[in-house]
């Protein structure tokens, strides 16, 4: 067949620019793109739909690490089936983040001398929304930065009036199922924010510098104690029993009897309890229903006394009696002392223990017996838990489903009420006339039954009650929309392990509930990511990399691809500058490659390739190798194996395409052939723009830029059709051949190296080859040897006299053997063996270290980590020079 081609001007290659520049790209593709109105999924469309909805970030956030993993990822997906040919809809929003919000207004209030109940309910949610219209979209404009192609049309926010329709609407119809109820029950509280919490809301610290008490409780009409251990002295106003285990031999006499009270002289019955933990203190144990989650089941379930002893405030209330009015820390302090002067308190220890508070003001949570609202989560969980379990909702990693099964097994009723302003007010009134309580979709006017005036329920929803029907209610529903019927119910969703109970079990209870379908087909558990150290980022331990922060020093897409290329299904993450810098220079390869190319190849009218067989072995060998590629990376997608998918490319691209195929291409592209100019460049072009296709998902913005140089006047890569694997291409014959022509130059390059021969020295090298089939054909690929090894002449040998004068480069299948003007080997030698000396006694220093045991326990983790690592690099160079000096002694 002819080819055809169109020779780039000289002068326009050279306006582009030598080095990659992300500020100047990114935001001026990501304008075409939106322009371009390809991220929008029409409901119209005939194409099979893929759908993903995104895990809705708090308006009052900003992209962290997490955020920038989790929306990488289901970018990355969403552009891969963009592609494939799919009408992909990736369906963004944001929430309203209850609790959080209402902090951030509450605080900028008292930097004005002002309280929200000073200005009233109405003017504090007018001041709420101003500040969500003028902020809460920050975090979107962080995600554009990101790369994400979310369908920008179809913004939706949790409190937006369809979201709301809907919120409403699904507690009317389970108020009317009987599946939510009023009742008084033990919740987490906030006594900062005075509000009840949920137990994602509850964030739980280890704190080593906690006390354990040890109290008298004197047994009554004996002369005898038990002594008990607590953790917060100021609750023991509240106990009403004290609780032994049955099989504990130490207290079985006391079982039955009565014990009394330390300072209120109140009579408590000494009860036995299976759940009575003897390793904890003494064994015996006060109970104090209204304050431990532990003992409100044993309250209720020995019939106790709840006594509260505290205010919503966390102040002592009056049956704290001498102590009323104090807080929680100076009661504490005061009983403390008290039991001090009254001989009761035997001991104090330092005692670790995890203590929950709360996630947004850091306050220490209480659990607190208040009256709220409440779901009824068994009779959701059955069907959802069924949804699992048939196959119709699968994990990945699928160990998550053991996770997600033991939760919804031993699910318990969920609290939906808090104590705030901003949300979705309850819709619930009351009528105080004749205590009526009305709950419609509509907002009654007068009580129906009595005509009284009514007053609505001052709470408001759980965040979460928004959010769990997410995935339905940002399509339209509870009416039936054109959205709903093509788009539902999703095909992925991509979210942290830490929301499998708040978030992921709850949306598929509410899908199957309200919509008969499950919300989504597959789960994917994205990992969480550590820092270099693999610890868990946090700004106390000041170890918080921002991703803004990477974004704006290497680019959006080195900062995708690293997270992509670190995304193994149930591994966690262990990310640093180091790694995101390595990534960036891959960018940079990508670049300088097409650079190249642009440059030197003249660029093809189509992208068509001759016939196989009229190929060369090397042209046939890299289309092999991109087909192969392609093959890895379509089923590393299937599984959701990201690292996968991305080490492909990359191992490719520069372990293949840069290192081995350009180079070839050197001499056809720089020599006097035409044909071979013209065959080499159609290959260049053809691996180049099928590439580009296959990385986009991972690092969009400079494969649409270099896509933008190789096609000025066409369309954007992002709606190319990705690449599907053309077994045609796979080459059996091609890929042996050219591996063994690499691995003879990669010995001589290796070997140049470690006796530190310049790139630019031409070496004389003699090569001793035993099989006849390997010699032709590194006869055949000669001129790719002299070319890429620097090598001067070959000559074939059968053997070398006195191989002591020669370095040796051995490959799998031949022995190289060459020197260069001025090479001494004796004085190579002396050299090698003082260098092995020099890493002896480096090693015997470090190994002393790792021998001694105060080092190992005192030194920080990292420190030991650097040392074994130092050790095991040393070992390495050690290794390297014994193996030059074996090829250097004579005779050998």
């Amino acid at each position: 067949m002819e080819l055809g081609f169109v020779f780039i001007e000289r002068k326009v290659a050279m306006e582009i620019p030598a080095r990659y520049n992300p500020k100047e790209v990114e935001a001026v593709i990501y304008r075409r793109w939106e322009k371009s109105g390809f991220f929008h999924a029409d409901a119209d469309d005939p194409r099979e739909p893929f759908v993903i909805v995104i895990p809705p970030p708090n308006i009052t956030g900003s992209l962290h690490m997490g955020h920038a993993l989790n929306n990488t990822l289901q970018d990355v997906v969403i552009r891969y089936c963009r592609m494939s040919g799919y009408n992909a809809l990736w369906v963004p929003g944001t929430d309203h983040a209850g609790i959080g919000t209402q902090v951030v207004i509450e605080r900028e209030l008292q930097s004005r001398g002002k309280t929200r109940t000073e200005i009233g309910r109405e003017k504090f949610l007018e001041i709420t929304w101003q500040w969500k219209e003028k902020y809460g979209n920050k975090i979107v404009d962080q995600l554009k930065a990101l790369g994400c192609s979310c369908d920008w049309r179809r913004l939706r926010f949790t409190m937006d009036e369809g979201l709301s329709y809907a919120v409403r609407y699904v507690f009317v119809k389970l108020y009317k199922e009987g599946l939510i109820y009023k009742g008084n029950y033990m919740v987490n509280w906030c006594p900062r924010c005075l509000t009840a919490l949920s137990d994602l809301e509850v964030e739980h610290k280890v704190e080593d510098d906690s006390r354990l008490y040890y109290v008298k409780y004197r047994v009554k009409d004996k002369d005898d104690y038990l002594i008990i251990a607590t953790t917060r002295p100021e609750t023991m106003l509240g106990d009403s029993a004290v609780a032994v285990n049955p099989d504990d031999k130490r207290y079985k006499n006391l079982i039955g009897q009565v014990a009394i009270l330390p300072i209120v002289g109140r009579e408590l019955s000494i009860i036995a309890d299976e759940a009575t933990d003897m390793e904890f203190g003494t064994g015996a144990l006060k109970v104090t229903p209204a304050h431990d989650p532990v003992d409100y089941e044993l309250g209720k379930k020995h019939g106790l006394e709840f006594i509260n002893i505290m205010e919503p405030d966390g102040r002592m209330n009056e049956n704290a009696g001498e102590f009323c009015g104090m807080s929680r820390e100076e009661a504490r302090s005061a009983i403390i002392e008290k039991l001090m002067k009254e001989g009761l308190l035997v001991k104090v220890e330092k005692y670790s223990h995890s203590i929950g508070r709360c996630h947004r003001c850091d306050e220490v949570v209480e659990p607190y017996i208040s009256t709220q609202w409440f779901v009824k989560m068994k009779p959701l969980a059955a069907p959802a838990i069924k949804a699992v379990q048939d196959g119709n909702i699968t994990f990945v990693p699928k160990n998550w489903e053991v996770v997600y099964f033991n939760w919804m097994n031993n699910i318990r009723d969920w609290c939906i009420s808090r104590q705030l302003w901003w949300g979705h007010r309850i819709p619930v009134w009351y009528c105080d006339c004749c205590g009526e309580i009305t709950v419609e979709l509509e907002d009654p006017k007068a009580c129906p039954k009595c005509g009284s005036g009514i007053k609505q329920d001052e709470d408001v929803l759980d965040t979460w009650f928004s959010s769990w029907l997410w995935p339905f209610s940002t399509l339209g529903w509870p009416k039936k929309t054109r959205d709903m019927e093509v788009f539902y119910p999703t095909d992925l969703l991509v979210t942290a392990h830490d929301i499998i109970f708040f978030w992921v079990a709850r949306m598929i209870m509410a899908g199957v509930h309200f919509t008969g379908n499950v919300p989504f087909e597959k789960v994917f558990i994205n990992p969480i990511v550590n820092d270099s150290f693999g610890q868990k980022m946090s700004k106390s331990k000041g170890n918080v990399i921002d991703p803004l922060d990477q974004i704006e020093k290497y680019g959006a897409d080195a900062l995708r691809f690293t997270l992509s290329f670190l995304t193994s299904p149930g591994r966690d993450i262990a990310i640093g500058d180091e790694k995101i810098e390595g990534m960036r220079n891959f960018a940079n390869k990508i670049w300088n490659a097409s650079r190249f190319i642009l440059q030197n190849a003249p660029k093809p009218e189509d992208n068509e390739l001759p016939d196989a067989n009229t190929m060369r072995v090397h042209d046939r060998w890299i289309l092999s190798q991109l087909t192969r590629t392609s093959i890895e990376v379509d089923n590393a997608f299937k599984d959701y194996n990201f690292s996968q998918a991305a080490r492909c490319l990359y191992e490719f691209y520069w372990g293949q395409f840069c290192d081995w195929y350009i180079e070839m291409s050197k001499g056809d592209l720089y020599g006097a052939d035409v044909k071979a100019k013209e065959l080499t460049s159609r290959i260049l072009y053809y691996v180049q723009t099928n590439f580009l296709k296959l990385l986009h998902p991972f690092m969009p913005f400079i494969t649409e830029k270099i896509w933008e140089l190789i096609y000025p006047d066409g369309g954007l890569l992002m709606v190319e059709r990705y690449p599907t694997s053309d077994i045609r291409f796979l080459d059996g014959d091609s890929e042996p051949r050219i591996s063994l022509v690499q691995d003879v130059i990669s010995s001589i390059r290796k070997s140049r190296s470690e006796n530190r021969i310049s790139p630019s020295t031409k070496i004389e090298a003699y090569c001793i080859v035993e099989d006849h089939e390997v010699l032709s054909i590194l006869r055949q690929f000669e001129d790719f040897i002299l070319a890429l090894a620097g090598v001067s002449v070959i000559n074939y040998v059968r053997a070398v006299e006195d191989s002591s004068h020669y370095i040796k480069a051995v490959s799998q299948n031949a022995e190289v053997y060459f020197r260069h003007p001025g090479f001494d080997a004796a004085g190579e030698l002396s050299r090698l063996y003082k260098d092995l000396e020099k890493v002896g006694k480096e090693m015997d220093f470090i190994q002393s270290k790792l021998d001694n045991k105060d080092f190992l326990t005192k030194a920080p983790p990292e420190i030991v980590r650097k040392q074994r690592e130092k050790m095991a690099s040393l070992e390495e160079i050690r290794s390297k020079i014994e193996s030059q000096i074996d090829a250097l002694k004579p005779g050998a």
